[in-house]
């Protein structure tokens, strides 16, 4: 199914959930923020909230270092 993930559109496979999306996509839930059609998701609901086609999703994941 065709969704845009970070403005760009993009193939996923169908009756992903939304932390189904980020393993696929190699992303640690813990480190990452999802916005699904202008709305941020709570952490929690990452297992329970589908992906749809269509969707628009937004993912900001946070990296440590420096100095």
């Amino acid at each position: 199914m065709r969704v845009e993930l970070n403005g760009k559109e993009c193939d996923v496979c169908a009756g992903l959930t939304v932390r189904g999306l980020l393993e696929t996509l190699g992303l640690e839930s813990g480190l990452v923020v999802v916005e699904r059609n202008r709305e941020i998701l709570a952490r929690a609901r990452y297992d329970e909230v589908a992906v749809h086609e269509g969707d628009r999703l937004e993912l900001v994941h946070f990296v440590g270092g420096g100095a």
